[in-house]
């Protein structure tokens, strides 16, 4: 049985050389994760196409027919162009986006059985004497949940921190070219988001892991008591029905008030 401290050490809040060994996993895919990287450069102007759009319409169509500089034709005329040529932006970035996550996703998920399939390897390579000291419950719960959660990190979580990135500082960049001042202005809030992040980072991870604990915890309690009820139900022969057998289990003390059978066979009494 494992103890409290084993169970408890989860080690730093980030490990480079534990990051690169799960990145290990993504090699054998690594052509499919850089043509999803590649998609970036289609899906960051994409995305700030549509600010681009409203700009011209404002700027070339509404104000001069308001002031009356072009006929309120024309204007429609060109608002019509401009609201085709947003419909058709909105339907590439959809579809570059649909591609790179069905990319990302099928590496996730091909990444995570690789994953599932090498720790079900080792565990099969285990002598038994690490399986009396270790809950089976908590052995399923990092072969299934654990990696489960990975799948985050492999299927979005590198291409969509690439994306945001990207987006970032492409925006800064367009922000300070059109004015400094308001890009200042803009950026100022930053490093209180960052001090905020950082806080409810620390937070929020302990939190996760106190999670993790508890469903290791919940599964091995259960896969013992699971395997415990069998036990007792196939050596239950001095009860006389079965939810006896239960009803001793979940309330032990209704056990002097349960009857018994007889210690001697019928056939001697």
């Amino acid at each position: 049985m494992s103890t409290h401290h084993e169970e408890e050490a989860l080690g730093k809040a980030y490990d480079s050389r534990l990051m690169r060994r799960l990145l290990q996993y993504m090699k054998p895919y690594r052509w499919r994760v850089v043509l999803a990287l590649a998609l970036v450069a289609i899906v960051t102007p994409l995305e700030l196409a549509p600010p681009a759009i409203f700009q011209k319409a404002i700027d070339n169509n509404f104000v001069p027919a308001m002031d009356h500089k072009i006929a309120e034709s024309s204007a429609w005329t060109g608002i019509i162009w401009l609201s085709l040529i947003y419909l058709a932006v909105l339907a590439f970035d959809f579809l570059a986006q649909y591609i790179q996550i069905r990319i990302m996703q099928r590496v996730g998920q091909q990444t995570m059985y690789d994953m599932r399939r090498e720790i079900f390897g080792h565990l099969q390579r285990l002598p038994m004497s690490y399986f009396d000291r270790n809950p089976v419950g908590r052995l399923v719960t990092r072969v299934t949940t654990d990696v489960d959660a990975l799948n985050d990190l492999f299927a979005a979580g590198v291409v969509t921190m690439i994306n945001d990135f990207f987006l970032l500082v492409v925006m800064a960049a367009l922000l300070f070219k059109l004015d400094r001042r308001l890009a200042l202005d803009t950026l100022a809030i930053l490093p209180g988001i960052l001090i905020v992040t950082l806080i409810f980072r620390k937070y929020v991870r302990d939190a996760n892991r106190r999670i993790r604990t508890a469903i290791a915890r919940i599964n091995a309690f259960l896969q013992e008591y699971i395997s415990w009820c069998s036990s007792s139900t196939a050596s239950a022969s001095r009860w006389t029905t079965f939810p006896s057998v239960i009803a001793t289990i979940c309330l032990p003390g209704a056990m002097p008030f349960l009857p018994m059978r007889s210690s001697t066979p019928p056939w001697n009494s």
